[in-house]
């Protein structure tokens, strides 16, 4: 019987129920403790799913915890990630793992000296459609990916969120809180980036909450709301990235990759799963079956539609990799080079010039069916 690594979450907002329900569904992972600068959240955290409450000093000091996932507020990753790692702790973070490459490559060489792996979200690539599109590319179906576009477009989330403040502060907006989604699948799809271009605007200086709690208060923007860039990638691909919160409506599709010998739509990459549509030359053909089993839907939308979600999946590969001696699929290196890309776009934006990348990283191994199975709990193929 394979060992679980015990997991501690530090960070027990909206994101921390979906890691906690969803753990058990993996295999080598156990949710064991949680903790949060608010006492009040990790109390009733731990009650909610029958872990130990403890303070984020406990946590950290805890023998039975040897992996930390980090789920506070983007400003706080470095520090909380940093402490885990000099803990002696496995580190698996929220999006994005840090706000800049000189704290990721501070991370990394902690972690080198401490002997501990560092992983990140998202890991929504490793959803059943990401990875067929992962193989129909692979297979050369459609030839050499030359160029594609990808927007994700919205009226922000002030709408919603009950405390919408921090997507709108430095370290969030459109680009670092969705963009992760987009351009790690890019990566995994395509490879690494070489150099982005953008253009960047805070059409909208102040944004009015209309959640109830807080209905009627104000926020100051202060990172760009809207972006259009272009990213060269080392293939030789270029992809356009449309990313706003100042859009009420549009018909631009999630993702789109046009290659030598046809095109692929590929779903929104903050899901596990959604439909491809694949072409050749002329027409829409047949996509390869797949029973791939990170798109198979498990709950509803609140919508009432079926949605896959497992998230968690990346921390699991994480675990397994570590207890097997193996990469991890949501490594730093691919992370790091996702906030370099980020980074840069926004850099690019503010400057009004080109930027080159100052990393690089290789591309995840593909998790096949088989692979995706055996990540899973054995209960699950009983």
């Amino acid at each position: 019987m394979i060992r679980k690594l015990g997991v501690g979450v530090i960070g027990c907002g909206n994101i921390s129920a979906a890691y906690m329900r969803l753990a058990p569904l993996f295999r080598g992972i156990e949710m064991r403790a949680c903790a949060d600068a608010s006492p009040a959240a990790a109390k009733a955290r731990a009650a909610e799913f029958n872990l130990r409450e403890e303070t984020v000093d406990g946590l950290l000091a805890s023998d039975d915890i040897d992996v930390v996932v980090n789920l506070t507020i983007p400003a706080a990753h470095y520090e909380i990630s940093r402490r885990a790692i000099e803990a002696g702790k496995h580190v698996y973070s929220e999006k994005p793992f840090v706000l800049s490459v000189e704290e990721g490559k501070a991370l990394a060489e902690l972690a080198e000296r401490k002997g501990v792996r560092v992983g990140s979200a998202p890991d929504t690539f490793l959803g059943g459609s990401h990875q067929l599109a992962r193989s129909v590319i692979d297979s050369g179906a459609i030839g050499k990916i030359v160029s594609g576009t990808c927007h994700v477009m919205s009226h922000g989330m002030e709408h919603w969120h009950p405390n919408p403040d921090f997507f709108f502060k430095p370290g969030a907006g459109p680009v670092l809180d969705i963009g992760p989604y987009y351009v790690t699948n890019l990566i995994q799809l395509i490879g690494p980036v070489k150099r982005v271009g953008a253009l960047a605007s805070i059409p909208t200086r102040e944004r009015v909450i209309l959640s109830e709690l807080r209905k009627g208060e104000k926020i100051v923007v202060e990172t760009p709301t809207t972006i259009h860039a272009v990213m060269e990638f080392a293939s030789g691909a270029i992809v356009t990235l449309g990313a706003s919160w100042d859009v009420w409506h549009h018909k631009h599709a999630n993702m789109e990759l046009y290659g030598e010998k046809g095109s692929l739509h590929v779903p929104d990459p903050n899901f596990f799963g959604g439909d491809l549509i694949l072409t050749d030359q002329e027409k829409v053909v047949d996509a390869p079956k797949w029973d791939h089993p990170l798109g198979v839907s498990n709950q509803e939308s609140k919508d009432g539609k079926a949605l896959a979600n497992y998230r968690a999946a990346g921390l699991a590969d994480m675990a397994m990799a570590i207890l097997e001696g193996r990469p991890h699929r949501c490594s730093l290196e691919m992370s790091l080079h996702a906030i370099d890309v980020m980074t840069s776009i926004l850099k690019s934006g503010e400057l009004g010039r080109f930027v080159d990348l100052s990393t690089t990283c290789e591309r995840p191994a593909a998790l096949d069916i088989a692979a995706a199975r055996d990540l899973l709990a054995e209960k699950e193929f009983a």
